[in-house]
């Protein structure tokens, strides 16, 4: 059988034929950063139960401790987001410590505002002003949290709507929202960013107040430039083209964010690129055009976001991080000069087949090579399930394994 470095002297000698700075590529994929999610590494379930797992952090410092091992063997996952309250902890100074000494910093920090039961008729646009109240002053101290930590982002899922047809004034409910927001942009100390998800459906089923695309980037509009907007791959109906999404906000300046992950159905949060590989490879070739052009300021959080029920979770985090980066990778592959030649002269095939050349690269020596230039085992996963990780903590926390702070359901 041939070795990945036999594998990866065949791929760079043809890839330097056809004029690829293999170099620049790799060099390109060392700084490649992914944020995994707290959340991710806790007991998850769907909306009829939480299933526990072997295994399963039930503490933010468990949740960094699992973080560290995707870290660890990937090499391009060096912070990870908090969800306030699921992470409070006393003190977030100690917190930051010890993610430190892990090699970890504290990324984006992500308020919750849909599980109160005070937000049955939503947060931020409920038509008591006492609830908003609660829910700006909840935003406020994830600012505080986010200026301890050091971290630049709030990450923003409104999970607000309405779930009946005339259950509130649908404008004056963007109102209240461009109000409370108004207030917690101001509160933002430059650079933090804020980064508005949207979602078209779920928990409210009539109307839901950040529907789309459109209507978070109108709210980011009104707010100022640090905010922008943050694309959950899961949060569209099926079919949405989302790699022209990503198109228009790159150009527009208001792509703040990603949160990958992959749907079959609706918001699934399954593995990134299990399901629809090509789709993601799409996406990941608009962010490298746009890192291309010296007319586009490029600031965007890539973030993971999962809820896996029945896979263990850093063995599933890896399975995300290491699809991440092939799509990265494929995308860098792709022959520019080609592929414009072709969109000027109206060669639709050949557009096409140099998107498919890079597409259908296999691109695992490549990476292979790039992680041992970099100090770590050619295969991220083989490594941490070689290590005897799983099997330690499974150990450690089989006594008391609860779901944390709360066991998460998808957002």
């Amino acid at each position: 059988m041939e070795t990945w470095q036999e594998s990866f002297k065949v791929l760079a000698d043809r890839l330097c034929r056809s004029g690829v700075n293999v170099d620049a590529v790799k060099a390109a994929l060392k700084t490649q950063w992914i944020e995994t999610p707290s959340w991710g590494y806790a007991d998850s379930g769907t909306r009829f139960k939480v299933f526990k797992q072997a295994g399963a952090a039930r503490t933010t410092y468990e949740k960094l401790a699992d973080a560290a091992q995707v870290h660890k063997y990937t090499g391009i996952a060096p912070s990870v987001a908090l969800h306030i309250p699921w992470d409070k902890v006393d003190d977030y100074a100690d917190l930051n410590a010890y993610a430190q000494s892990l090699g970890l910093t504290l990324g984006a920090i992500n308020p919750n505002l849909f599980q109160d039961s005070e937000y049955k008729l939503g947060s931020l646009c409920n038509p008591d002003p006492n609830i908003r109240r609660m829910a700006v002053d909840h935003m406020l101290e994830c600012i505080d949290i986010a200026k301890t930590v050091g971290s630049e982002v709030i990450s923003l899922w409104l999970a607000d709507g309405t779930s009946s047809p005339g259950q509130d004034n649908i404008r004056d409910r963007m109102h209240r929202l461009v109000d409370t927001l108004t207030e917690v942009y101001a509160a933002m100390p430059a650079p933090m960013r804020l980064l508005i998800e949207y979602k078209f459906f779920e928990p409210a089923f009539y109307h839901t107040d950040l529907g789309d695309w459109g209507m978070a980037m109108l709210v980011a509009q009104k707010l100022g430039e640090r905010a922008q907007v943050l694309v959950d791959l899961g949060h569209h109906p099926l079919g949405t083209n989302i790699e022209q999404i990503v198109a228009l906000l790159i150009d527009e300046g208001r792509l703040g964010g990603f949160h990958f992950n992959n749907k079959k159905y609706a918001d699934d949060d399954l593995t990134v690129g299990s399901i629809n590989p090509y789709e993601l490879f799409l996406i990941y070739n608009e962010l490298v055009a746009g890192d291309m052009d010296p007319a586009v300021n490029m600031n965007v959080a890539y973030m993971i976001d999962e809820s896996i029920n029945i896979k263990p979770k850093v063995a599933s985090m890896i399975q995300s991080v290491v699809n991440v980066q092939e799509a990265y990778a494929r995308a860098l592959l792709v022959d520019r000069a080609r592929l414009k030649e072709a969109q000027l002269s109206g060669d639709v095939v050949t557009a096409e087949e140099t998107l498919l050349d890079a597409y259908r690269t296999d691109v695992r020596p490549l990476l292979a090579a790039v992680r041992v230039e970099m100090g770590l085992a050619p295969n991220p996963l083989a490594a941490y399930q070689a290590s005897g990780y799983y099997e330690k903590v499974c150990a450690e926390r089989q006594a008391a394994n609860g779901g944390g702070e709360g066991g998460y359901l998808g957002a």
